[in-house]
């Protein structure tokens, strides 16, 4: 007996939707006409849609020698407007796409930063020795592997994430890094209590911690299902597009995500800045909604290094539209090949030279940009690009073989200075390097920062360019005073003999460099003498002695 049967495609609608409903929860797009996410989906779902149509339809004859027939579908007006949809949405992603490029909005493009002109010696000051951030990630990276292989009970079920942010916690820079699950069968057996603990390394002092959460953190970007993180935040702002997410603490240290969403300000896909800012507690999942400009103060990263780079560069060569800045290139400016972080008023600044597109040697000025706020400083001040310095500082130690971290800019008695920790072959720093920004042959190198930068300030006074005599000169009026010398102290200051002395008539303390003022040999205890002075702060400059 023949049994005749048909394969009809409707049968295959459920295994369709669950497909596309398995893609959504793994790709996890923003339902947001400026997703591009988006787009790929819909086009995805068109596409199946369209091949299921025009697939054929197979029947089941119960033949042996035939047992099944195909045949296709009539092509109805279902089917004429799905192929004309698949089509027009193709259509539309591309002209979208064409539309949002700097190709045609230059202009647009071009004025998504606004940069203002900064004075060096006013908006960056000398910073103390804690404050100056002597690891690169690499060598966090080396310092927190380190930590992580001495604890026994962790290191069994978590290991050290790839996830390294700088921030600036109660006034110092440091790097925390999230642990996260060794693999699926280590997060099955911790799921319930979370992940529970960080590593905070100090930039400055290169102390390495462990820091234990009272309760471990259940949300993160190692966690899967509904803890995961994309999935966290998708199913609770299913329109977002979050373009950068960073792992902060607040001022109490409880984990954040601080989790950026972006704004296209030209056409579909084109001119991403950051309009919103999500803050997710790691430990307990609670997210709060900011505009941008509301932004909590303790948040450190709203804008991320390679966007703030990406958007500068917008600024620099796209001055005179976008063939210019292929072509002839007239006045296009550049970013250099890296960036560094500079902590200023509890804000991180991203650091980075700038240079011109037909030149590959030199800095024409750099540029800071905050990642808070996207305020954008511009100091033309000429220079060694810092691969140059790098270079420079690698030869003053080639018989180590130790190789350079990217600078950070400092300033040393007002010069601009490349700073750099010079590692050696297991990553580790050893040594540390100062190099002048506008002669880079001046590179002083020590063993501390104190030591480096003691030997940096004798090489600028011995090429002139210390500003110590123009310091001076800005300190204040110049006063006289007559008296009987009650004590006489010598001593020696950077290779450089002084006199203390005392006068009856004052409790002030007046310091007499040897080499301005040799009269000073002359005196003795209950001579008296006339002296122009400076004040100061714990001892009062000798001008000249009269």
């Amino acid at each position: 007996m023949k049994k005749t049967g048909k394969i009809s495609w409707k049968l295959l609608i459920p295994l369709l939707i669950l497909i596309l409903a398995a893609y959504y929860y793994m790709a996890l797009p923003a339902i947001n006409i400026h997703s591009r996410g988006i787009w790929k989906f819909i086009l995805l779902v068109l596409v199946v849609a369209f091949i299921f149509m025009a697939s054929p339809q197979i029947e089941i004859t119960g033949n042996r020698r035939s047992p099944f027939k195909i045949r296709f579908l009539k092509r109805g007006k279902f089917f004429k407007a799905l192929l004309g949809a698949v089509v027009v949405a193709v259509l539309a992603y591309v002209a979208g796409s064409l539309l949002s490029s700097p190709v045609i909005n230059a202009r647009k493009y071009q004025k998504l930063m606004t940069v203002e002109t900064g004075e060096f010696s006013e908006d960056i000051t000398q910073i103390s020795y804690d404050q100056i951030p002597l690891l690169d990630s690499d060598s966090a990276a080396i310092l927190a592997s380190r930590k992580m292989g001495s604890l026994v009970d962790l290191a069994s079920q978590f290991e050290v994430s790839d996830l390294y942010n700088q921030i600036n916690y109660r006034g110092q820079p440091v790097r925390i890094n999230p642990l996260r699950y060794a693999n699926l069968i280590k997060w099955f057996t911790n799921r319930k209590d979370g992940i529970s603990a960080y590593i905070k390394i100090d930039m400055a002092s290169q102390k390495t911690e462990l820091i234990r959460l009272k309760e471990g953190m259940k949300y993160t970007l190692y966690d899967h299902l509904g803890r995961n993180l994309y999935r966290h935040l998708r199913f609770r702002y299913p329109t977002y597009i979050f373009n950068d997410i960073s792992f902060e603490l607040d001022e109490e240290g409880t984990p954040y995500w601080v989790c950026s969403v972006a704004r296209y300000n030209i056409g579909l896909f084109g001119g991403e800045t950051v309009g919103r800012v999500v803050l997710c507690n790691a430990i307990n999942g609670e997210c709060t909604d900011y505009k941008v400009e509301e932004t909590p103060s303790w948040v450190d990263r709203v804008y991320s290094a390679s966007l703030l780079v990406r958007l500068y560069d917008y600024y620099g060569t796209l001055k005179h539209g976008y063939f210019n800045s292929i072509l002839s290139q007239r006045d296009c400016l550049s970013t250099t090949n890296g960036y560094n972080y500079l902590a200023i008023n509890d804000d991180v600044w991203v650091y980075t030279g700038v240079t011109s597109i037909t030149s590959d040697q030199s800095n024409v000025g750099f540029v800071l940009m905050n990642q808070r706020t996207m305020e954008t400083k511009y100091y033309e001040i000429e220079g060694a690009i810092e691969d140059s310095a790098m270079g420079s500082a690698e030869g003053k130690v080639q018989n180590l073989g130790y190789v350079s971290t990217f600078p950070l800019l400092l300033n040393i008695d007002n010069q601009p200075t490349y700073f750099m920790s010079l590692k050696d072959a297991s990553g580790l720093v050893k040594k540390y390097a100062m190099v002048n920004v506008g002669n880079y042959q001046i590179v002083a190198t020590g063993d501390s920062v104190a030591e480096c930068e003691k030997n940096y300030t004798a090489l600028m006074k011995e090429n002139n360019l210390s500003a110590e005599e123009e310091t001076e000169e800005a300190e204040g009026e110049i006063l006289t005073i007559s008296g009987t010398i009650a004590k006489i102290a010598e001593t020696v200051v950077d290779g450089n003999s002084h006199y203390y002395l005392l006068l009856r008539e004052s409790e002030e303390i007046f310091d007499v460099k040897v080499g301005d003022n040799l009269s000073v040999i002359r005196y003795n205890v209950g001579d008296t003498i006339n002296l122009e002075y400076r004040q100061g702060t714990d001892s009062c400059t000798v001008v000249s002695i009269k």
